[in-house]
């Protein structure tokens, strides 16, 4: 199984202990998001580190403030090591609303562009801000492959569908008692495109959850999205790291 989107540096125990536990549950690759400079560094760091390990360096949409050009330029810079398999995570974030939007539109504009110049998939965080959301993919990710980081735009799924070259992570609220509407998503997403994620240390599964995430309580969300599309964990896992593997590229 693949942990396709977590925050090592976030997590409390170290890396060594989180990687270990993760391979002991059957996690064979890990991407480990940046949201700053600073996370950007350690994720690589990390990567260098564990070969199971990989990273995506990005500006989150809460830590764009003062987006500018320097940034920009740091940003490509760790992206062009060769252990990075993403940029992003970026997008726009309403809910929280921590950063000013011209800002985060500003930083989500240009790393779609630093996708497009590398070659590596754009991942997307949006939070109450679909419509903004999915007008500046249209605009600014045409024909770069997109991964909509903890699916949750499940109004606007028929969009999202109809974009073979965006691909639908799910998260631990995944197994939430209320999560119809996710896990009736879950069921459309073509196998092809599909992933599963922890965003530890957040979103810890229904069976762990009031406790921090970790890469090894994948196994939980993967457990409930086979049930929720019909197929064994076995299927549901050759799909995942086959849909993984096609959009990172390793």
């Amino acid at each position: 199984m693949i942990d396709s989107h977590t925050h090592l540096g976030l997590c409390e125990p170290p890396d060594a202990e989180l990687v270990a536990a993760a391979a002991a549950a059957g996690i064979s690759r890990i991407v480990t998001v940046g949201t700053t400079g600073a996370s950007c560094r350690a994720a690589l760091a990390a990567a260098e580190d564990f070969p199971q390990v990989y990273a995506a360096i990005g500006r989150h949409p809460n830590e764009a403030t003062g987006f500018d050009d320097a940034d920009l330029a740091e940003l490509a810079a760790l992206a062009a090591h060769p252990r990075c398999v993403a940029i992003g995570e970026t997008g726009l974030d309403y809910y929280r609303d921590h950063a000013p939007r011209p800002d985060q539109e500003r930083a989500f504009v240009a790393q779609a562009a630093l996708a497009r110049e590398t070659g590596k998939p754009l991942v997307i965080h949006t939070r109450a801000a679909e419509q903004d959301t999915l007008k500046l993919l249209g605009e600014h990710a045409d024909g770069v492959p997109v991964i909509l980081h903890c699916f949750s735009m499940t109004a606007r799924l028929e969009e999202c569908l109809e974009h073979p070259d965006w691909w639908f992570s799910f998260a631990g609220n995944l197994t939430y008692p209320k999560a119809e509407a996710l896990r009736a998503a879950a069921l459309r997403a073509p196998a092809e495109r599909l992933l599963v994620e922890t965003d530890a240390p957040y979103l810890s599964p229904q069976v762990v959850r009031g406790r921090p995430n970790q890469p090894a309580h994948v196994v939980h969300t993967a457990q409930a999205l086979a049930l929720a599309r019909r197929v064994g964990y076995d299927e549901l896992e050759a799909a995942v790291e086959r849909s993984a593997a096609a959009v990172f590229g390793w």
